[in-house]
């Protein structure tokens, strides 16, 4: 078992004891999208598969939160936005502005890219350290930027 998955696990008990239900339900509906995958591709997944599952769920919250704000759901935002919070507890310590920047122009000149046309040679060398750590949509937004200039 992944070290972040029996953290998780841990943190379940945790939450059980003290009688958290909002936090507890989280916790539940992570193990449940971590085990559908293990299942669905008989394989037991490591720290970085855990690391897209819990990127891949608070992407799927801001983007609920931005319907429901259209619609003026905002009660149903709020709880969205709350689930994001204890999914974040999960996720290692996230980038700075300066420090996305910094590993955006390292990767443009790494990857030797000099237009917009090869962005995709640029997200490959930044997929992985970033991932779980920054949102990919701003990272995109800086690299289309920095060719840009």
């Amino acid at each position: 078992m992944s070290e972040l998955l029996a953290h998780i696990k841990n943190e379940m008990k945790v939450a059980m004891k003290s009688g958290d239900k909002a936090r507890l339900g989280v916790i539940r509906l992570i193990l449940a999208a971590v085990k559908q995958i293990e299942v669905d591709e008989r394989i037991e997944l490591d720290d970085n598969r855990v690391l897209l599952v819990l990127d891949k769920m608070v992407k799927q919250r801001r983007e609920s939160i931005r319907q429901y704000t259209d619609g003026n759901r905002t009660d149903l935002a709020d709880i969205e936005a709350a689930e994001i919070l204890i999914i974040q507890d999960f996720l290692p310590q996230p980038l700075t502005e300066a420090e996305i920047d910094a590993m955006v122009a390292q990767a443009v000149a790494d990857s030797g890219a000099t237009s917009i046309k090869e962005m995709g040679k640029v997200m490959a060398l930044l997929k992985e350290p970033m991932q779980g750590r920054a949102d990919m949509s701003v990272v995109s937004a800086k690299i289309k930027a920095a060719f840009a200039e």
